[in-house]
């Protein structure tokens, strides 16, 4: 415990050179963005929780209504093109370079936590926890979503995810087509958190890689690189 009550969760040293840097009583905040190729830099501001809990409150325009979301959010809500990557693509400024989040010290707690999820989410049919995932269709974008309750579910995001031409069409169940009206947004906030129903992401209903949402025939690197890890 540090000076007025801060936890010191980082050293000086590990946070000289950052930008930003505010400390709290059980956090920590930086300045952080996301880069679109299409639409620029969306900047925010990260806090980093002891629990491991990563928020983003957006700051992208000074109207922004969006509040505070998880990184997986706030890379969506940037357009990042190459989403679903949040660790690589959400930077934050260390000595004046944009450096990922994967290459800086602020996602030890978060690793920590996800380590201690992976083993103590599990419902009692022993299931990891997945909450619903949207995809937007690239015809007439709009999104569509995915329940992730079974391991054939999870295949089916995994797959449309990877696809740069998903439509609508594509789905295998719920037989919609892009004359379809999208989701409102008043529903899509529901997205199936057992802690929460308006939960925009947490560690009770975001899965870091288990066996039903990971595929030992797939050759991606998420999945390749959990089989590996995965195996005693």
């Amino acid at each position: 415990m540090g000076e007025s009550g801060v936890v010191m969760m980082f050293s000086d040293e590990e946070l000289s050179e950052m930008s930003g840097v505010k400390s709290g009583v059980d956090h920590i905040e930086v300045t952080c963005g996301c880069t679109s190729h299409r639409y620029g830099d969306a900047v925010g501001r990260l806090r980093v929780f002891m629990n491991g809990e990563l928020e983003i409150t957006c700051e992208c325009t000074p109207g922004c209504q969006e509040g505070t979301l998880s990184p997986s959010l706030f890379e969506k809500h940037s357009g990042r093109e190459t989403a679903r990557k949040w660790k690589n693509n959400v930077w934050v400024i260390v000595n004046g370079k944009k450096v990922p989040l994967c290459k800086t010290v602020l996602l030890k707690y978060h690793n920590e936590a996800s380590k201690n999820a992976n083993g103590s989410q599990r419902s009692q049919n022993g299931r990891a926890s997945h909450r619903d995932e949207f995809v937007c269709c690239t015809r007439c974008n709009k999104e569509r979503r995915f329940r992730l309750r079974t391991k054939e579910e999870c295949r089916v995001h995994h797959d449309a995810v990877a696809d740069v031409n998903w439509k609508c069409a594509d789905l295998p169940y719920d037989k919609i087509t892009c004359d379809d009206e999208e989701e409102r947004a008043s529903r899509r906030v529901y997205r199936g958190c057992s802690r929460k129903p308006t939960c925009q992401g947490c560690t009770s209903c975001v899965c870091f890689g288990c066996e039903i949402c990971r595929f030992s025939d797939c050759s991606c690197q998420t999945c390749t690189d959990f089989t590996r890890n995965a195996k005693p």
